[in-house]
């Protein structure tokens, strides 16, 4: 493939002082990264080449202050955020400057998707309690990055090559699930999921969605909680009404071994660590973050910060060149 026909990637820094400049560091080194994208990364010249420098990695990396499409050669590029110091910086310590320029390169790189120089952006990961320090009240990348595009309902899924989830709600704490569980909210992302997955995944095939249970046994018979009968039971019936393969309510115990084995495309969950702990079992080094129900493509690692290892060169960069090979995949259906 000519290197003019590969899809243009955005890929944001991610928190200066966690991982995310030496997992992007190690990914410039790759041998594949060429043959996936045109890679463009939005965050600090100084930061992202202090980690070049520390692993060894000799890519060539210019820094530019603006970017152009149709500018870009044949190596990848730097589009100069921030003028961080890589010396005063400090490990899982993030300040006002370090947050500030992880907000700016995913606001800059949205601004590039949006505007068609980019086909797709990959996030690295942030700090949220850092993200709100700054002044950008989010709870989380998703909702950032559906506020930056004026965009109502998204979804976030998780996805290896064995199993994908979705998320009816996401960052709350859990004894608030119940009460932002609705009729409407799951029929939604279910929708949004099966419009995605058919768009970027599996063209020509109908999605086959399980929704799972909230509680054990999917309630039962209302002897465990009467969620299921109440919401999830009718959402299913009425994605069912609109012409979608939707099943479930699903015990939650045994649904994610069922989809790990093909039997679904994808599992709809009521609450954030009900998809993410069966996901990260499976996939907790290669799987990727999509969000779905964005105008712009959107993909991320499945991980945080990890300010624990941060700046000790062992972080590895297999979630990112998943996320990138996820994200010109998609970027190529999308043609």
């Amino acid at each position: 493939m000519n290197n003019h026909d590969l899809p243009v990637i955005g890929i944001t820094m991610g928190d200066p002082v966690g991982i995310g400049p030496e997992i992007i560091a190690k990914t410039l080194g790759h041998p594949d990264l060429k043959t996936i994208c045109r890679p463009v990364i939005f965050g600090d010249p100084r930061v992202i080449a202090h980690e070049m420098h520390k692993l060894g990695i000799a890519a060539e990396l210019p820094a530019r202050e603006t970017f152009s499409r149709n500018s870009l050669g044949p190596n990848p590029e730097l589009i100069s955020i921030s003028d961080l110091v890589p010396a005063e910086l400090i490990p899982g310590r993030p300040t006002p400057a370090t947050s500030a320029a992880m907000a700016a390169a995913i606001i800059e790189a949205v601004r590039h998707a949006r505007s068609g120089g980019l086909d797709a952006i990959v996030t690295a990961p942030i700090n949220k309690q850092a993200l709100n320090q700054a002044g950008y009240d989010y709870p989380g990348h998703t909702e950032m990055l559906a506020s930056l595009t004026n965009t109502g309902d998204v979804v976030m899924m998780l996805a290896g090559e064995r199993l994908r989830v979705v998320l009816v709600t996401i960052h709350c704490a859990l004894a608030e699930v119940p009460g932002r569980l609705s009729i409407e909210k799951i029929v939604k992302t279910a929708t949004i999921t099966s419009d995605g997955l058919q768009r970027f995944f599996i063209p020509g095939s109908v999605p086959r969605l399980a929704v799972a249970a909230l509680n054990p046994h999917a309630g039962e018979g209302a002897l465990f909680g009467r969620e299921e009968q109440t919401i999830i039971a009718p959402a299913v019936e009425r994605l069912r009404a609109l012409g979608l393969d939707v099943s479930g309510p699903h015990p939650p115990d045994t649904v994610f071994y069922a989809a790990s084995r093909g039997k679904y495309d994808a599992v709809v969950c009521m609450y954030h660590d009900q998809g993410l702990i069966p996901l990260k079992l499976l996939h907790f080094e290669d799987g990727v973050n999509i969000t779905l129900g964005l105008p712009i493509i959107r993909t991320s690692v499945d991980h945080g910060t990890a300010y624990d290892i941060a700046g000790r060169g062992i972080a590895s960069p297999a979630s990112l060149l998943s996320a990138i090979r996820t994200a010109a995949a998609m970027a190529r259906a999308s043609r």
